[in-house]
């Protein structure tokens, strides 16, 4: 039997022998490689803070106490060892266990997360509810891969520092090695800088120090002294002006050195970061050589690392973009391409590399982002943010105020829009067009395939105003591309097929299949009109009331949200033209969220693939008619 199977809970590794520790750790890791070669995940960060999670769960007592896991990347092996080893062959799968941290699986996960840089922000919150209800657990956020790079972890730092609550924030920074000299001395540093009768000392003279008068003038050089020596060694003093003390950086895969710090820093009663250094796909060779890669990975051979590709043939929405976006600048140099932290992720890894100095990548920023872009388009520029859906919801007011209120010529190039797989309801593009539709000035569009795209995606750069394109994850159809960029007039459908029984309107992803339905319908002598809608915003109004008033039945398809969507916005157009007797029918996600599964199974569970649509339609024409919209 191995370690890991007589593991059910943290309390059991309290009770482990530490001689034992290292051999938790390899069953861990061998565990976590095991399931993501299977299933796919989150690899390399998480097999990077495998020591660091067994200190934690050794030091602190969850669920009492709480580990905040920023973004959940991280929390692997933390899921293993609170009561999840039998289930963690399901990981990211449909009705399996989520690949972040969730509230309902256990009640040792003490926030749901999934967007970076919220662990502090939330850990503030508890710290306070903790003080006010007059409790006395500890209060810890895991914060790193990245996450720093986002605004909101520095607005939390500032307000935790300024409150200087019981909390602890341990900073995971993979990006830096450790080498054996400054290692040996970091370890001598932070041991001594967090032993209890250091701070202790520390705080008496401090205290005895400030009741002087002459004292307060020594006082402020022994500052400065300390400031300067931590600032030649470590950031120091960057976290100790917001008002935290520094521990560190201490070596994350040290399992005594990681016990003893956090052992050390339990007995504070202060905001404490302490900085541990880790790396990135600790344990696993493929993964520490190709950190990126293994972040977020598809099944793998566990031998080679040799990612298993899945349906080949057409090329993806993404890389379709990533080409376009090239040519296009190629031609234009007023073209420039922004990510936030996602260059390979949003398919603009080849521009950075045919034009350096017109890519800007501003990490985990999508705030800034947005009215970067603003500026650089207010300076002459078109400015092209590409970005995925749900990571674009954190830059609304950006948007809204930036770009659109100036009616500035900058692209989104929304990627992952609609169902995204297995990372969930947090990583899902479900509210896109909910949340830009109803902007002014804003032109928001969806392409039927990946050749409409790069067309969608030359007229959005050349409008002098606000667009947005959104398409979706994984291949397009691997229809023809054409060589030379065509302009598609704003506002204008496309005519698909025509029928007498009813029109069915389809945006984006729902095109195809809304032309494999009709084709099934049709030999059941149910004949029905295909649009592409190509545009939400605006609308090809007369092509869509002439098509209506023709017979009367409208149905609309969509991957958003049905609030607010594609559908919301046919029906306003009928409500706008006094249209009253139509018939209307509008499918599209609930209004609830979504699940984590593949695109297919999503699909099928909310009946938007052709055989659920084709069920949806029949039903509802087999249904009396109403005289009013419903």
């Amino acid at each position: 039997m191995s370690i890991l199977e007589t593991i059910d809970s943290p309390e059991d590794v309290k009770r482990l022998r530490a001689s034992r520790l290292p051999e938790l750790a390899a069953d861990l890791r061998r565990v976590i490689i095991q399931t993501c070669a299977a299933t796919g995940g989150h690899l390399a960060p998480s097999l990077g803070v495998v020591e660091l999670t067994i200190a934690l769960h050794r030091v602190f007592t969850t669920p009492s106490d709480k580990i905040i896991w920023d973004v959940g990347h991280q929390a692997y092996a933390h899921k293993l060892l609170t009561g999840r080893r039998d289930s963690f062959g399901t990981l990211r799968t449909l009705n399996g266990i989520s690949g972040f941290p969730k509230r309902h699986e256990s009640p040792h996960d003490a926030f749901d997360v999934g967007h970076s840089s919220t662990s502090i922000s939330a850990a503030t919150g508890f710290a306070v509810a903790r003080d006010l209800a007059g409790r006395k657990n500890k209060v810890l956020a895991v914060i790193g891969d990245g996450s720093m790079t986002g605004g909101i972890a520095y607005e939390a730092i500032n307000h935790a520092g300024q409150l200087n609550k019981d909390m602890i924030i341990v900073l995971n920074d993979n990006e830096m090695s450790i080498a054996e000299n400054v290692g040996a001395l970091s370890n001598f540093l932070t041991r001594t800088a967090s032993s209890e009768f250091v701070q202790r000392f520390k705080k008496n003279t401090e205290s005895f120090l400030t009741r002087l008068e002459v004292g307060k003038g020594v006082l402020h050089i022994a500052r400065k002294m300390e400031e300067s020596f931590k600032g030649m060694f470590t950031p120091g003093m960057l976290f100790e002006a917001f008002g935290f003390e520094y521990i560190g950086p201490v070596d994350g895969h040290d399992l005594p050195a990681l016990i003893e710090t956090l052992e050390n820093v339990k007995k504070f009663d202060t905001a404490v970061l302490i900085h541990v250094l880790t790396k990135k796909g600790m344990g696993y060779k493929p993964a520490e050589n190709n950190p990126a890669l293994f972040h977020g990975v598809g099944p793998f051979e566990i031998e080679t690392g040799k990612v298993l590709k899945g349906k080949g043939g057409a090329a993806s929405y993404t890389a379709v973009f990533g080409a376009a976006l090239c040519k296009l600048a190629a031609e234009d140099e007023r073209i420039v391409a922004i990510t936030a932290a996602m260059p390979d992720g949003t398919g603009l890894a080849r521009f950075s590399k045919e034009f350096p100095e017109r890519f800007f990548d501003v990490g985990i920023a999508e705030q800034h982002g947005v009215t970067f872009a603003a500026g650089l388009a207010v300076g002459g520029y078109r400015p092209v943010f590409a970005v995925y859906s749900s990571f674009l919801q954190r830059a609304y007011d950006q948007v809204c105020h930036d770009v659109c209120l100036q009616n500035l010529p900058v692209t989104f190039a929304i990627d992952r829009c609609g169902v995204v797989g297995n990372d969930g309801p947090t990583h899902h593009g479900a509210f896109d067009l909910s949340y830009l539709r109803h902007l002014p000035n804003m032109t928001l569009m969806a392409p039927k395939d990946e050749n409409e795209l790069q067309h969608m995606l030359a007229t959005a750069i050349n409008l002098g105003s606000p667009a947005a394109i959104r398409y979706p994850r994984g291949n397009g159809y691997g229809v023809a591309l054409d060589q030379t960029f065509k302009t598609i007039p704003v506002g204008r459908a496309e005519l698909l097929r025509e029928g007498d029984t009813a029109v069915l309107l389809a945006l984006g992803t729902m095109v195809h299949p809304a032309l494999e339905v009709a084709a099934a319908l049709d030999a059941e002598g149910i004949a029905l009109t295909v649009v592409n809608a190509r545009f939400v915003k605006p609308l090809d109004e007369t092509l869509i009331i002439a098509l209506v008033e023709k017979c009367g039945i409208l149905i609309t398809i969509e991957e958003n949200s049905l609030q607010g969507g594609f559908g919301s916005a046919v029906l306003e157009l009928l409500e706008e033209r006094g249209l009253s007797g139509i018939r209307v029918l509008r499918l599209g996600y609930p209004d609830s969220y979504i699940p984590q599964g593949e695109q297919h199974e999503l699909r099928a569970m909310l009946g938007l693939d052709t055989a659920g649509i084709t069920a949806s339609i029949r039903n509802y024409l087999s249904q009396p008619v109403n005289s009013a919209l419903t």
